[in-house]
């Protein structure tokens, strides 16, 4: 058994705290933003829209997070305390909320940079979007939320902060799971981005990291009183039909291929 005891605060001066899961959420976009800044120049886009780029991603995953957490989640405390909506730092963002907000975003961004597609963009974005999951489960680990159900296995974690039960590390399991898609989007980007059709890449990933998604909440404990009634609990419930939208996008990326 592994005892995992990390406090979520590196350093505190004052009322100034730095927390590991906000650097690692700046490393997501940070990440993001090189990555993206490659891809534009390696297809002879202006490398000037990236900074646009960052700034929609930054507040569109924020407040997608944000809202997703508290109307998929709670949504009777937030209707009843509309003004705690605001206070991110008590904590509370959700993925599925966060893959709304970036579509959304992402949207008006290609509205407003008419040089680029909507589905050029989100094609590429889902690469750096898989990168960015993985730092946040890394900060989630650190945070020690987001446990995993008990379990005997040698590998189980003992979140000290929260209980001594041996549980599944289900935030390491989701991190590995997010890294390795990552490289495997990029791998295939790099090697057959002439070849690919649009919608290929962004259903690859929705298919991907949703359907992982779906099976590893089976080893997570509910994040809501309210889906302990629930056959399937909520992160399950929204997995489903974005795993679904992503297997659409393929077939319509397939059948684009097949006419040519």
């Amino acid at each position: 058994m592994i005892e995992w005891n990390f406090q979520p605060e590196i350093i505190s001066i004052g009322p100034i705290v730095l927390r590991w899961y906000s650097l690692l959420y700046m490393f997501a976009f940070l990440f993001g933003f090189y990555i993206m800044q490659w891809i534009y120049k390696k297809e002879g886009k202006q490398a000037e829209s990236v900074d646009q780029l960052f700034m929609v991603m930054f507040f569109s995953t924020i407040i997608g997070a944000r809202l997703g957490h508290c109307f998929f989640y709670d949504p009777a405390y937030y209707l009843s305390n509309p003004l705690e909506i605001f206070m991110i730092w008590k904590g509370g963002l959700a993925s599925h909320g966060a893959a709304i907000g970036i579509l959304i975003g992402l949207y008006f961004y290609a509205k407003k940079n008419r040089d680029l597609k909507f589905v050029w963009v989100a094609d590429r974005i889902v690469i750096v979007v898989a990168l960015s999951a993985f730092f946040i489960r890394i900060g989630n680990l650190f945070n020690s939320e987001i446990i995993g159900i008990p379990t005997n296995s040698d590998w189980g974690f003992i979140f000290n902060r929260i209980d001594s039960i041996p549980r599944h590390p289900a935030q390491l399991y989701e991190a590995i799971a997010y890294l390795c898609i990552f490289f495997f989007l990029i791998y295939i980007y790099k090697r057959k981005s002439e070849q690919l059709k649009d919608w290929f890449l962004a259903g690859l990933f929705l298919v991907l990291l949703f359907g992982f998604r779906f099976f590893v909440e089976f080893y997570k404990e509910n994040q809501s009183g309210f889906e302990e009634n629930m056959v399937l609990n909520m992160g399950q419930v929204l997995s489903i039909p974005l795993a679904l939208v992503g297997a659409v996008l393929i077939l319509i990326s397939a059948y684009k291929n097949k006419l040519e």
